[in-house]
């Protein structure tokens, strides 16, 4: 038997309390065998040399190595076909005790060389210095069949030098949200992180889950997340506040030749030119991911820097919703619901701000504050282009046209807070609105009335004929651009979902599998993967936020720990 591979760095030492890791972390004669892993970040980024599984500071280094904690009774409950295929994964692979094994943090595999990452972030907008992977552990680098990388990464998988305090594990509650919704934003086509699968440790984990003094035992779960890289904006941050400029010049060559290939000079020799191309382009990227959000009414809840990717891939779900009634103000994060620091509204602005401290990082490498200045800049450029073809689409119309449409758009997102509106539903039902010239005003309105949680008691005399004021212009502006209404509903239905991962949905599956059965999973799972297409038996999941969801934790609220 192997043990795990080193790459020449110091050898891996068990948590405390654990068994030697030659007994409990390989996998011999396994049919995992054929999976090559190329371990580029830990070959040639800076280790931490401290070995042992305790918290500590870790000054210079960009990772320290650490094991996943072995659990009681694993058991694997969910995966994604798509991951599976994406990873070059086959059925007799997947079905294996040795894959169950290795997703649920109990066997590594000869070529993994797992890791938490070292790293720094604002949180809620103040510096909290040394961060770092708490609960997650990077299995490695696995070439998939294309030659690309991807990274495995084990999030609840026990502590790390990063986890403080904290215990490092997950609960099934969070584990089935994360699992979910980053396999649901992939439909929808929004940038984000995978996850392959979903595992019970057979372990229980004791979470305040309001923090409000009332901590309850829950099942362990642990998910395996997979991305390209999972280095964010905070990377950056930690070595350039502590003046380790070798290593944040280390981890940016890195990430460049890495992630960023047609960045890297043909001579191998990065100039400032060469960070402030690939600041441009992490705005770029940074902007379009914002953008999918707002369209989609998804809420991140908690954009720390070190929540945000280098890549513009939506990264770290925990305490995040879904718009239902139309919000702006809304945040599904307990911990901001007082400054609502970042509620739907502001993560256009939020973005902007990480970005200028991803931009402060990255001075030392440039010494020169104008050409950032310049890519900063250009953020409010693609965010505010993005949107308004975003926007249009939404709406239906063949292309933007400034002088027509913001007044339009303005004058909606006024209308949509005013009653209590289904955003999801809303843009759907207009698409079904018909324009032709005889169609009454009542006639006209009645597919959006589904959209409203309380016509009766919210749609006043007087909000009815704004309504109806704003759709006389919307019909004038679609006849305009000549489409026929068949036309305009196949455009407005590849744009506008009909299914999104709503807060109540997640939680009665979180339900069912809390009592032993994953069926729920499993069906939202595949619901969401045709976001745009209506699925004959599954109406139920385009149905608007039950009353009693409006108040109950885990549909209207959530925290850090959720």
């Amino acid at each position: 038997m192997e043990q795990a591979r080193s790459s020449g760095s110091p050898s891996l030492q068990p948590n405390e309390g654990s068994e030697s890791p030659s007994n409990l972390f390989t996998v011999c004669m396994s049919v995992l065998d054929t999976l090559e892993f190329d371990n580029r970040f830990t070959a040639e980024l800076p280790a931490d040399p401290v070995e042992t599984n305790v918290p500590h500071q870790a000054p210079g280094a960009s990772f320290s190595r650490v094991f996943p904690t072995p659990t009681s009774a694993p058991q694997l409950v969910a995966v994604s076909d798509e991951v599976v295929d994406l990873l070059g994964l086959t059925a007799e692979q997947v079905e294996s005790d040795a894959f169950r094994d290795v997703m649920t943090g109990n066997s590594v595999l000869s070529g993994m060389d797992p890791f938490a990452m070292r790293y720094g972030g604002h949180q809620f907008g103040n510096w909290a210095g040394q961060l770092g992977d708490g609960r997650a552990i990077n299995l490695g680098e696995l070439v998939t069949p294309d030659g690309s990388r991807q990274t495995l990464q084990l999030k609840g998988a026990g502590p790390t030098p990063y986890s403080r305090t904290a215990d490092g594990l997950a609960v099934l509650r969070s584990s089935v949200r994360e699992f979910l919704c980053s396999e649901a934003m992939f439909h929808l086509g929004v940038p984000t992180t995978r996850a392959l699968s979903l595992g019970l440790t057979g372990d229980q984990v004791m979470r305040d889950v309001l923090y409000d003094g009332h901590p309850e035992y829950e099942p362990g779960a642990v998910v395996c997340r997979v991305a390209p890289s999972f280095v964010r904006f905070g990377s950056f941050e930690l070595p350039a506040s502590m003046g380790e400029i070798d290593q944040l010049r280390a981890l940016t060559n890195f990430t460049i030749r890495e992630n960023y290939p047609e960045l890297w000079p043909d001579d191998d020799k990065p100039t400032p030119q060469t960070y402030v191309a690939l600041y441009a382009e992490v705005v770029r990227r940074t902007a379009e991911m914002i953008v999918h959000w707002q369209r989609v009414g998804f809420v991140h809840g908690v954009m720390n820097t070190d929540n945000l990717s280098i890549l513009g891939l939506t990264i770290d779900y925990g305490p995040y919703g879904w718009l239902e009634d139309y919000d702006p103000g809304w945040t599904p994060n307990t911990t901001d619901r007082h400054g609502k620091r970042y509620r739907y509204e502001n993560q256009p602005g939020i973005g902007q701000w990480n970005l200028a401290q991803l931009g402060n990082a990255l001075f030392p490498l440039i010494e020169d504050a104008e050409p950032l200045q310049e890519a900063i800049d250009g953020y409010v450029t693609h965010f505010r282009a993005g949107h308004q073809e975003m926007f249009a689409g939404k709406l239906g119309l063949a292309k933007w046209d400034n002088d027509r449409d913001e007044g339009l758009m303005v004058d909606l997102l006024d209308l949509l807070p005013v009653a209590e509106t289904d955003m999801t539903l809303f843009f759907r039902g207009l698409a079904d609105l018909r324009t032709e010239e005889n169609e009454s005003t009542e006639e006209r309105f009645r597919p959006l009335l589904d959209a409203f949680y309380l016509p009766d008691e919210q749609l006043t005399d007087e909000l009815q004929g704004r309504w109806d004021s704003w759709l006389d212009k919307y019909v004038a502006r679609v006849r305009s651009d000549g489409s026929s209404d068949a036309a305009r509903r196949a455009a407005m239905n590849a744009v506008n979902p009909l299914y999104v991962m709503r807060n109540y949905l997640a939680q009665l599956a979180i339900d069912q599998a809390t009592d032993g059965d994953f069926s729920g999973v499993t069906e939202l799972l595949d619901v969401m993967r045709n976001p745009y297409v209506a699925q004959s038996g599954r109406e139920r999941f385009a149905e608007k936020r039950p009353d009693w969801a409006r108040t109950r934790v885990g549909c209207s609220m959530l925290s850090c720990s959720s």
